[in-house]
């Protein structure tokens, strides 16, 4: 089957085909945060006694990170005493169960923040946190779609079916994973993985990307011509990262291997650790594209997939797996229709076991392309941010509930409909989005 390629600046994060050949809708989202309404989906159950208050958090337009630190701001109270199962959008409307520890109901009730409410669900001895999340589910208004009302329709409804027969879509980490206005964080990783640390610190501060504005523009390009003070003076306060790296760059006065890592240490360890993430995503988008390439199947097992089975929430889970063997072969098909196991591709870190068989060859292919060692991933100047590596399945199940096209108030003339979905934790609801567009539907991808 001749496969859509994906535009330029999706191919910049390794994702080079569309899973889907139907032409899309085109149309926008995230037009309003209300247009991306996110809802956590929990296994947690609250009772009526622990130290722990659990409250439902739902916030419009507020990254999930800034608004815990305001809202630990507001009872004074350290930021460490607020837990959270997952990260939401910021340009959305998101509800997630957040914990907060030696705190009770009249302290939260006395929180007033704009764009944010809270709903007390009850208390608890133990801690929100990320193995509490099962998934989100979304309501996603696409906006601004143009044409006849009757051929919209039958784009989305063939889309739709194109993706109940091979159910789901390709697991690919999305543009969010990569930085939405500068989708460098793979690229620092890599570097990082290297040990090249001034190539890692000085992409960070000058690498330019078209979505910036003049100001971040000019400030990096005077960085790369060397000129550090004036850099500094030159970079929007806002750009507070660079800001202080270049600062720690400045103080040591030489471009020693010391004082690029000394500049690195600088950014928040999660931030740091985020940077060599980035790039296994990067490396298993790329997988998964040479295997769409290949026209091997992501819903049914070859012989020499890795697969991973089904655990007790119901979710894919990446620590029980087994190799696929032509004797097992038959079986893991069966339990695969029954969505008890899955297909998975490596999260490449120093311990990765690769595959046999033709998916043994693409691993093989792409760390070959990027001249990439397995061993690299073990970091030893910095072996905080070193990854021994996991698997994530290739395929995200998904079943889609589309809304009838309704006329957009927000564009006169047009169309906007909404896509109702679950995701599993993890997988990313733009990368559903797009096969239904087929356009730069995202706004970070205006700007490419």
């Amino acid at each position: 089957m001749e496969l859509k390629e994906s535009p330029e600046y999706e191919k910049r994060i390794g994702i080079w085909f569309y899973a889907t050949k139907t032409d899309g809708i085109g149309g926008t989202i995230k037009t309003r945060p209300s247009d991306f309404i996110v809802r956590e989906v929990t296994n947690r159950t609250e009772g009526n006694e622990g130290k722990y208050l659990i409250a439902e958090l739902t916030k419009e337009n507020w990254d999930t990170h800034t608004v815990i630190r305001e809202i630990a701001r507001r009872l004074r109270v350290s930021r460490n005493r607020i837990g959270f199962a997952g990260t939401k959008d910021k340009f959305a409307l998101t509800t997630q169960r957040i914990s907060i520890w030696d705190t009770d109901e009249d302290e939260l009730n006395r929180v007033k923040i704009a764009d944010v409410s809270f709903k007390i669900i009850g208390r608890s001895n133990k801690a929100v946190s990320l193995g509490d999340l099962s998934g989100n589910e979304f309501e996603i208004v696409i906006r601004n779609i143009e044409g006849k009302k009757d051929e919209i329709m039958g784009k989305i409804e063939a889309i739709t079916k194109e993706i109940e027969d091979t159910g789901g879509i390709p697991n690919f980490f999305g543009v969010q994973r990569f930085g939405i206005s500068r989708p460098i964080t793979h690229i620092v990783g890599k570097h990082l993985i290297e040990g090249k640390l001034k190539e890692a610190v000085m992409s960070y501060i000058s690498d330019i990307f078209p979505g910036e504005s003049e100001e971040a523009k000019t400030a990096r390009m005077v960085c790369r011509n060397g000129e550090l003070k004036e850099c500094l003076k030159r970079m929007p306060l806002f750009l507070r990262y660079e800001r202080a790296m270049l600062n720690e760059l400045i103080k040591s006065g030489s471009e020693s291997e010391a004082n690029f890592l000394s500049a690195f240490s600088v950014l928040p360890k999660n931030l740091q650790k985020l940077f060599v993430h980035a790039y296994q995503a990067y490396l298993f988008n790329l997988i998964l594209s040479h295997r769409m390439k290949r026209n091997v199947p992501f819903n049914e097992a070859v012989v020499g997939d890795v697969v991973c089975f089904q655990n007790d929430l119901g979710v894919a889970d990446p620590d029980k797996v087994e190799n696929v063997t032509e004797d097992k072969i038959e079986g893991i098909n069966r339990l695969m229709k029954r969505g008890r196991a899955f297909v998975t591709a490596p999260i490449v870190g120093s311990e990765t076991e690769l595959a046999d068989g033709v998916q043994g060859e693409i691993e093989r292919q792409v760390l070959g392309d990027e001249a990439v060692e397995l061993s690299t991933f073990s970091i030893e100047k910095m072996p905080e941010i070193s990854s021994k590596g996991t698997r994530r399945p290739v395929l995200v199940p998904v079943k889609v509930r589309d809304d009838d096209l309704n006329e957009d108030e927000l564009n006169p003339g047009r169309f906007k409909t909404t896509l109702q979905f679950f995701l599993p934790q993890g997988s990313y609801a733009t990368v559903l989005v797009r096969e239904y567009t087929k356009t730069p539907s995202y706004r970070w991808e205006e700007t490419f």
